[in-house]
């Protein structure tokens, strides 16, 4: 196995060529491992967190919306942008599951991070397992309009595999809690 320093790049200067309300775009002159200089165009993004919402009859709480990028109606698990990079990751997925779906819960469970798309985004998802749910009222962002679908993980799962589920973050949180608790991982 070739040593990390192989395929290391390191950055000669930067320029930011968009600095967005979320998204900030930069291009960055690198030496490549050969000697050579190349260009990367990125994202800098401060992180997100996302909440696998499981009953106790093993639905998952999932949130249909409008994704204007893609330009339809998505169903995704609850999930959102950190407030400030340094934000508490679990603090913000508890505050996530309360806004979008109104559950409260003590019982969550770190499942992994999720790069989203490495190549060109620094953005992180935190994921986690939420379980023993109390419900409350939901208090969503002005700029959200959501509608809450209890799925059962069976069928939300073979949703996945059949290609119904493009998102992601819950392909990637809704698997890997299915695998976990076949394996006898995660809370009952």
């Amino acid at each position: 196995m070739k040593e990390l320093s192989y395929f290391e790049e390191t950055q000669k200067d930067s320029t930011l060529i968009y600095d967005g309300k979320v998204l900030h775009v930069y291009r960055d002159s690198i030496n490549l491992p050969n000697g050579k200089v190349g260009m990367r165009e990125y994202c800098k993004h401060k992180g997100a967190v996302a909440v696998v919402p499981l009953t106790k009859d093993e639905k998952v709480v999932c949130i249909r919306q409008y994704r204007y990028a893609l330009g339809r109606v998505t169903l995704e698990i609850p999930a959102g942008k950190l407030d400030y990079a340094e934000e508490d990751h679990r603090e913000a997925a508890l505050r996530e599951l309360r806004e979008e779906t109104g559950y409260r819960t003590e019982d969550l469970t770190p499942i992994g991070d999720l790069s989203t798309s490495p190549a060109l985004l620094t953005e992180i998802i935190y994921m986690y397992l939420a379980e023993n749910l109390v419900p409350g009222e939901t208090d969503p962002d002005d700029d959200e309009f959501l509608e809450l679908v209890e799925i059962p993980l069976e069928e939300l799962v073979d949703m996945i595999i059949r290609g119904e589920i493009q998102d992601s973050k819950t392909q990637a949180a809704v698997l890997k809690v299915w695998a976990m608790r076949r394996k006898g991982n995660c809370h009952a």
